[in-house]
This record gives C-alpha cells, structure tokens and sequence, in this order.
C-alpha cells in the first residue's frame, strides 16, 4: 500500500527537439542567468526542482550543491567561475531549444478537470495531464508559467506551433546501478541526494519531506521494490487531516495520480519516495511522510536504485 509523500517523474522521451533555423515567432533575447543556471544545473544532475527563471531557495541550493561538489566558492548567485564550469559541462550548448509542437502533443488523453477530493478522484479511469501545457511543462522540466512567458501568443494546443523550451535534452544520461550507490534525504534543506561509497554527491533533488504531524522517519531504510505508473491505494486511517466520510480508495494511475508516476518503496510500512502532480510545491511544503519529488526527479533516482539500495532519512 502507497502512502502519499513524494511524486516520480515520467520519463518521457523528447525525441523531436531539435535546434531549427529560425526562432519561434515573438520570442527574442538570450535567456537570463538564473535561467540558464537552472537548465545547466539540471543537466549536470543538480535539479532546481521546476524550472521556472527564479532564483527561489531550490535553485540556490542545487548551486550550492553543485558549487560544493566542483570546489568552487559557494555564492547564493552564479558568479563567474560557476558560470564557467557550468558552460563547459555543459559543452556550449544553448539553454533554450525550439520544439515543434507535434499532433502527439496535443491529442491527448487528457484529463481536464480532476478533484481535489482523494475519494472523488478515485471514481476516475485516469490521472493524466490536464491539458497539452501541462504535459510539456513537465516533459521540460518547467513550469507552464515559464512557458508561457517564453512563448507569447502561442497556445500550445496546435500542431505546428513552434516554441522555446529548456534544452532539457541534454540532461545526465540514466546511470549505472553502481555498488555502494546510497539515497540520502537530508530534513534540513530538503534535499535528496545520490551519493556514491565516499559520499561524493552523483545526483541532487529538492524534496518535500514530513510534517510535525508525520515527521520523516529517521533512519536508515533499503529499497524493496520501484513501480512506475503506480496506482495510489487510499487509506484514510493514515492520515491525520483526512475526512471523516471517507473510505479507503483506489485511485487509478497517470502522472496526477497522487504519487506521480513513480514509487520507490522501502522497508518501512506506508513509506517511499515518489512523484508529485504538483511539482512547483516540492521543497516548499510538507508531506505525509513520505519523499515527494517532481516527477522527472523521481524518475532520475529510479535509475539510481535497485532492490537492497540503502536510504537514509536524516
């Protein structure tokens, strides 16, 4: 059974995302640094969590991560040096890239209206995204309000459409199930960490952990199993806020779900680390317990694990 706490991400292939001759139409100008900081520090496997152009506590402290694991002067900004190293890894490539909205894009299956209520949601056949916006948003790491601002005029719901997006493609290719690999999620920042058998950080995630009323169990724990595409079994027994009126639930699967795409499980009863439907709350509110991510994060450490893998609440 999943307890609700972090949210995989869906990887979704970006097959198609390419540099085109000429730039999407009313969009001009270079990105600005903290946006190009925060496409590169997703590349080079220090997530922002969404990437949205602000320089909010996430992003400052994936640089910091990032700054800490190169030996560089850690700042709350990107400074020259940071800058530097951050364009060399990732090879001179442009943070922003033109997408040609495709008719996959815009088909669907889509589910526009969905319920906050968990039971209401229950009565669904899926959790998909809400619309065409939503699904590129998080196929690129962004927010739709990035998007949007990115891309004036266009409405991401017709084929065709030419847009910028975060050059995401160039993100850390999946890894090797290496031995000694270890998941650390650190209460304090609020971050998740893939740490090799020196404690070299190889991956780092913003994450929402546990409330005072569900505090992160502290402790060491091992990976038992990961599902993707997991269906979210609702116990209202487990929470402390749930309605009164409710029932147990069986919420069907889909990046909406309320575990996202993905759930790591570990050897404490109701406990994981999973996706989120709401990625630009990760690492800014707290959870039930559990580990919630955004759902391209979720699916990075997933490739990171395997059964047996150690994780440590600390």
């Amino acid at each position: 059974m999943l307890r609700l706490g972090l949210h995989l991400y869906i990887a979704v292939s970006i097959t198609g995302v390419a540099v085109l001759a000429q730039a999407p139409p009313r969009v001009t100008g270079a990105p600005d640094m903290v946006l190009s900081a925060q496409v590169m520090l997703d590349a080079a496997g220090f997530s922002p969590g969404e990437i949205d152009g602000r320089p909010g506590q996430n992003f400052t402290r994936a640089l910091a991560a990032f700054q800490q694991s190169r030996g560089l002067r850690v700042a709350s900004r990107p400074d020259q040096a940071t800058m530097d190293r951050l364009r060399e890894e990732f090879k001179q490539q442009s943070p922003l890239l033109s997408y040609t909205v495709t008719d996959a894009d815009v088909a669907g299956a889509f589910q526009p209206e969905i319920p906050k209520d968990l039971v209401e949601q229950s009565k669904l056949a899926s959790l998909d995204y809400r619309n065409p916006l939503e699904a590129l948003a998080e196929r690129f790491h962004a927010s739709p309000a990035l998007l949007q601002s990115l891309n004036a005029g266009q409405t991401f719901a017709r084929a065709g459409e030419m847009i910028l997006v975060p050059n995401v493609s160039s993100s850390a290719a999946t890894p090797s199930r290496a031995e000694g690999v270890r998941i650390a999620v650190t209460k304090k920042t609020s971050a998740l960490t893939v740490e090799d058998a020196k404690g070299r950080v190889l991956f780092f995630a913003p994450v929402t952990t546990g409330s005072q009323h569900d505090p992160l169990p502290l402790g060491r724990w091992s990976v038992t199993a990961v599902q993707q595409s997991p269906a979210f079994h609702y116990n209202p027994d487990l929470f402390w806020d749930a309605n009164p009126t409710h029932s147990k639930a069986r919420i069907a699967p889909g990046p909406n779900n309320p575990v996202g795409v993905a759930w790591i499980d570990i050897n404490k009863p109701h406990y994981g680390i999973h996706g989120t439907p709401e990625p630009s709350t990760v690492g800014h509110v707290q959870s039930h317990g559990c580990v919630r991510m955004t759902n391209w994060d979720v699916q990075r450490v997933a490739a990171w694990v395997k059964r047996g893998t150690v994780v440590i609440f600390r």
